[in-house]
């Protein structure tokens, strides 16, 4: 039997570092865009909910809802740069029935379709296997690292060995999140008692926070579709 897929990508009106970011324009069209037109481009994905306060916005900005599109008004006491995400993507599970949600954010514009066609098919196997409840993507990082007193954290100083032999580390980059409503109500959170690590592309990774961050997604997305022009 087919499985009800659904993305859910909360959207707010402000940011503290990158004013107005969600909208702002990102070579041609409003940073949201990239990562909506990425989901709606993945078949599986049923529809995409849209938890926000910025209701406004996306109609000035021409946008409505369609059939795989549904804009939900963020509740007051859930709005708010110190309220916690699982807060949120809670009120979408409990509202929105489906066997399988994915979670990502407006911040993320490089991710593509087969990143996501290919984490929700690994999933998807992984999980009919028993072996994870939830999937989130990550960066390998295979690096010396230090504490801020200087002291070595995963590497010995006095017998030096090359990066590439030392333990990889994983760094979750809030790229993509695949759980099901019961993974989340065992933690409250989008992060299951058996997740699965994705290691999604370099490129695809990066996720907007700073305007340093904006400057390098912009280079990375010039670059992208340069090589995808080349590819075609």
């Amino acid at each position: 039997m087919k499985k009800k897929i659904v993305a859910l990508l909360p959207m707010k009106a402000n940011s503290e570092r990158v004013k107005g970011k969600n909208f702002k324009d990102f070579l041609g069209k409003p940073l949201f865009r990239w990562i909506l037109d990425s989901l709606l481009e993945v078949e599986e994905i049923e529809q995409v909910i849209i938890n926000t306060d910025a209701r406004d916005i996306l109609q000035e900005k021409g946008f409505a809802e369609s059939d795989r599109i549904l804009i939900r008004d963020r509740k007051p006491e859930i709005c708010g740069d110190m309220v916690s995400m699982n807060l949120v993507l809670a009120d979408d599970v409990k509202s929105i029935e489906a066997d399988i949600y994915l979670m990502t954010h407006t911040t993320n514009p490089l991710i593509s379709t087969d990143t996501i066609r290919r984490a929700l098919s690994t999933f998807q196997q992984e999980q009919s296997e028993g072996a994870a409840d939830s999937l989130f993507t990550v960066d390998k990082i295979q690096n010396r690292f230090y504490r801020a007193d200087g002291s070595a954290v995963n590497h010995n100083p006095n017998n030096l060995v090359r990066t590439q032999d030392l333990e990889p580390w994983f760094q979750e980059n809030s790229n993509l999140y695949i759980f099901t409503r019961g993974s989340f109500a065992e933690t409250n959170a989008r992060i299951g008692m058996k997740p699965m690590m994705f290691e999604s592309p370099k490129f695809e990774s990066i996720d907007i926070d700073t305007p340093e961050d904006w400057d390098f997604a912009f280079v990375a997305a010039r670059y992208l579709m340069e090589q995808k022009r080349q590819q075609q």
